[in-house]
């Protein structure tokens, strides 16, 4: 087996979690498959891999090295696509929030797979920020301002934000009529993943940006723990109307301040430059471009 095909054979181990599995997935006996990643360590001159009884780790050195053969694997599919016909195929890397992906996507996927038999969708989910590079992703759905220059960004629309509060906060504390009345109120903090810090409120008045600083006794870095926070009468948040609609109409929150709503939020699909030939990412661009054109964000 050459080197190429033992890094196949490894990546697969590694997103399997098994020997057995991986062999099987190629088609390769189980100790062939041990002999051959034994012989890639001894090339590499690194323990890529724990072994026990009944589980397969992979070590530091193996997550570095995984995320290099990830990139060198793809760089090879992408080098040949450009001199045939490809059709899409192998394991696409998403990441995407996961309200945003079981609202938009989830529903259409069944479709977007049998169109494409031969691709495998693996989604991450989370508000972090991810390395595209370093962690083998090939795409990103994201809201915000894109300032990552090393990236190619597809814009994908805008989404409609909102301020909101339980009904208990605002029997508690009053419901603003205004940014004025907003004085003697707090949030539920959202820690901004890039900076650290937490994010200020804001809001449209006419065809300006206010931003507002309240204080906050309670902070987290995810949005749905936050939502879920400030639906037990800890303050004020803000994010996306399609995230919180459904805990308005259920009574768990309440709008505030309608009539100043928050600016909306750019969203974009981010991928890195060497996966711009790739046909995998291409048709899931395409076929979520398509999605959030035709949706209510």
């Amino acid at each position: 087996m050459d080197r190429f095909l033992r890094m196949q054979l490894f990546v697969r181990v590694v997103e399997r979690g098994s020997f057995l599995a991986a062999a099987a997935d190629l088609g390769l006996a189980r100790s062939t498959a041990t002999q051959a990643i034994k012989a890639l360590e001894a090339d590499v001159g690194a323990r890529l891999l724990e072994r026990t009884t009944r589980h397969v780790a992979v070590t530091l050195d193996g997550s570095a090295f995984y995320q290099r053969c990830l990139s060198i694997l793809a760089d090879v599919d992408e080098a040949e696509a450009i001199f045939r016909d490809a059709k899409p195929q192998g394991i696409l890397r998403v990441d995407a929030h996961p309200v945003l992906t079981q609202t938009f996507l989830l529903p259409h996927l069944r479709s977007f797979l049998d169109r494409h038999p031969l691709l495998e969708i693996q989604f991450g989910q989370g508000d972090r920020f991810v390395d595209l590079v370093r962690e083998g992703v090939d795409c990103v759905i994201r809201a915000g301002e894109v300032t990552d220059s090393s990236l190619i960004m597809r814009r994908l629309g805008s989404i409609r934000e909102m301020t909101c509060a339980s009904p208990d906060y605002i029997k508690a504390r009053g419901m603003p009529r205004s940014l004025d009345d907003l004085e003697g109120h707090q949030v539920v903090g959202f820690i901004s993943s890039r900076t650290g810090q937490i994010m200020p409120l804001e809001f449209m008045v006419g065809e300006d940006v206010r931003y507002v600083t309240l204080p906050a006794r309670v902070t987290a870095n995810n949005s749905d723990t936050v939502m879920d926070i400030a639906r037990r009468g800890f303050g004020l948040m803000q994010a996306p109307r399609y995230h919180l609609q459904r805990h308005v109409d259920d009574g768990t929150l309440v709008e505030v301040l309608p009539d100043f709503p928050p600016p909306p939020t750019p969203l974009s699909a981010l991928y890195p430059q060497n996966r711009q030939l790739s046909p995998r990412v291409r048709v899931f661009i395409d076929w979520v471009a398509r999605i959030f054109a035709e949706a209510e964000i």
